[in-house]
């Protein structure tokens, strides 16, 4: 237990192995070696295909995201436990909401048909202010709800499956679809506490999912991009 900066009392498990701290260091540097090298080329590609500034402005929020989330997700983890960790912790835990609404703003924009699209994006975005202002404002609360209102939000583009995930190409289609089961899967690592390099395995189902995701919006970009 250790006091954050205003003298409250905290507590923050943290008591993983050397080993483990190494393999999560190696998965969080693979991603965001990864996530910056996408984020500049989707940026890039965007800013020379045929799309119009909102579809670019769109691909530019997911960008900001996906690189936010994995750096501040790196530097929370791999940084020695201290009262600016409880700190970080809220910053990682609310970036997840951030990811999630910034992934599917693109598609909506890219790919997305009809009022019931464009009201679910508005939604998601209500929804992930919400769960970000919680996770900065009420740390260590709520996390079992927040681990089922990321799921939650992750899967809710299925309401809106005709004019969204049905527009999708094939090969679009199916990486949203592995990347979600991925993220899904990936959960169950991340609240068995107990197991060996957990946090490493756990962090690598969200890389992974992360890429498929990534995947997802490139695909899309690409598609309206040679429509223009």
């Amino acid at each position: 237990m250790f006091l954050a900066e205003d003298g409250r009392p905290l507590s923050l498990n943290w008591h993983y192995s050397k080993r483990e701290i190494l393999a999560d260091g190696v998965v969080h540097g693979l991603g965001v070696v990864l996530g910056l090298a996408g984020a500049v080329a989707i940026v890039a590609t965007s800013l020379t295909a045929h799309l119009g500034w909102g579809e670019r402005v769109a691909v530019v929020v997911y960008a900001t995201a996906l690189v936010g989330m994995l750096g501040v997700s790196a530097t929370y983890n791999l940084y020695p436990v201290s009262p600016r960790k409880w700190l970080l912790r809220r910053a990682d835990h609310a970036l997840i909401y951030l990811m999630i609404a910034g992934t599917y703003t693109p598609l909506v924009t890219l790919v997305g048909t009809g009022p019931t699209a464009w009201a679910l994006l508005g939604v998601i975005w209500v929804v992930a202010g919400i769960g970000i202002a919680v996770k900065l404002f009420f740390p260590g609360r709520f996390d079992r709800l927040s681990i089922g209102l990321y799921l939650v939000l992750g899967w809710s583009g299925l309401l809106a499956y005709e004019s969204v995930i049905a527009v999708l190409q094939p090969t679009a289609l199916w990486l949203l679809a592995i990347g979600g089961a991925l993220y899904t899967v990936g959960v169950v690592f991340h609240v068995w506490r107990s197991l060996p390099f957990q946090n490493a395995i756990w962090h690598a189902f969200v890389l992974a999912a992360t890429a498929c995701h990534y995947g997802t919006v490139w695909a899309s970009m690409s598609g309206v991009a040679a429509l223009g």
